[in-house]
Order: structure tokens, then C-alpha cells, then sequence
């Protein structure tokens, strides 16, 4: 997967590449999917929700620049491989699930896998997680109508937010980065994720 999917297509930050060489994604999978859990693509987890497809992990967490000791906001912990990965770059993951069965499992995966830094919530991720902003770096697994606000306001001076903006069918990976008072954002790549349900984010149907 690192060799065929991530480095051929520019992932250079060598420790996400050695993590992602060393936590086993298969395990964050349906058993029923899990002989293809290595496969470049999105893969459905149950709920309407998938798990993202490697190169798109990779460059989002990429994107974040962690270098050891951030504290992390995870929007939208699906699977929780993404925040799997995240807890070995960062000394501190929260990251927020809406569906609460999908939180449970990924809490009972992360636990099973030894992550003690790695704390699931049940929430609307649209509004962050007051309690222990600032963050460092936020990240958002679904696609985003709007930046949401509480969002900005609970990233910490100098973080960096990660997040698909754009409509329900096609999104582009922006990164936001707080410089005092000043807002700055960069574009990516274009993306497709499963929307991000919530106040800031969209109504359900």
C-alpha cells in the first residue's frame, strides 16, 4: 500500500509513511472486507459511512505537519484508523463520532491495539470540543458545506485545519491555518467525501 499508493503519488513525510506501513488497517475493517482493506479506494463500514481511501489519510495527515506534541481534534472518527494514525503522530487524539456504534467500535479497536492517548467521543463534531481547545491541529473526515466556525475559534495560534470543502458530491482538501487574528487557506486536491451531518455542517435527510 505505502509503496504502490502513497509514494508514487508524493506522500513524503516519512513518519506518516512508517506508520502506515506499521498499523493494520485490515483491522479497523468489516471482516467481511477485510482481504481487501489495502485496496486504493473507500471502503464502506456500516452506517452510511466508509473508511477513506489510504493516499486520502496519508495526505490529510500530512497536511497537519505533526511533529510529536500536539493535541488533536478528530471530526468524524469512523473506522478509527484515522485517528489511529494520529495518535502515533501527535501526544494527544480526541476525536468525535455522531453514530454511536460506529464510536463504540472504533473505542473497543483502539483500546484492543493499546492506544491510551486516543479518547472517542459520541457529539456533533461541527462544534468542536470547548472543553479542551485549543487544538493544535484539527482534522475533518466528511465533507463541509462551510468551514465551520467553533472550528476556527478552537484552533489553537499557529494550528492547522484540515477539511473537504465544498458541496454534497465533490470537495476540495483545504488547509486553514490560524495566524493570530488572521485566517489563511490553502487548496489541495479535489476529493469526494460522505457529508458532514451537523450544525455547522449539513442537515441529515
Amino acid at each position: 500500500m505505502v509503496d504502490t499508493q502513497l509514494i508514487p503519488r508524493g506522500i513524503k513525510d516519512k513518519r506518516v509513511l512508517q506508520i502506515m506501513r506499521e498499523i493494520p488497517r485490515h483491522k479497523f475493517m468489516p471482516q467481511e472486507l477485510r482481504n481487501v482493506a489495502y485496496e486504493d479506494c473507500a471502503l464502506p463500514i456500516g452506517e452510511g459511512q466508509t473508511i477513506s481511501q489510504p493516499f486520502m489519510v496519508a495526505i490529510m495527515t500530512e497536511c497537519l505537519k505533526l511533529e510529536g506534541g500536539e493535541k488533536v481534534l478528530e471530526v468524524g472518527t469512523g473506522s478509527g484508523y484515522q485517528a489511529a494514525i494520529l495518535g502515533r503522530l501527535a501526544k494527544k487524539v480526541y476525536t468525535i463520532e455522531r453514530v454511536d456504534t460506529l464510536a463504540q467500535r472504533a473505542s473497543a479497536i483502539l483500546k484492543n491495539l493499546g492506544y491510551s492517548n486516543v479518547e472517542v467521543l459520541v457529539g456533533d463534531g461541527t462544534l468542536g470540543y470547548e472543553k479542551e481547545a485549543p487544538f493544535d491541529g484539527i482534522i475533518v473526515t466528511a465533507g463541509c458545506p462551510q468551514i465551520p466556525r467553533p472550528l476556527i475559534e478552537e484552533l489553537s495560534d499557529g494550528g492547522r485545519l484540515v477539511l473537504p470543502l465544498g458541496d454534497r458530491f465533490h470537495q476540495i482538501l483545504t488547509i486553514v491555518t490560524k495566524q493570530g487574528v488572521e485566517i489563511f487557506t490553502e487548496e489541495s486536491i479535489a476529493c469526494v467525501f460522505v457529508p458532514l451531518i451537523g450544525k455547522y455542517g449539513w442537515k441529515a435527510e
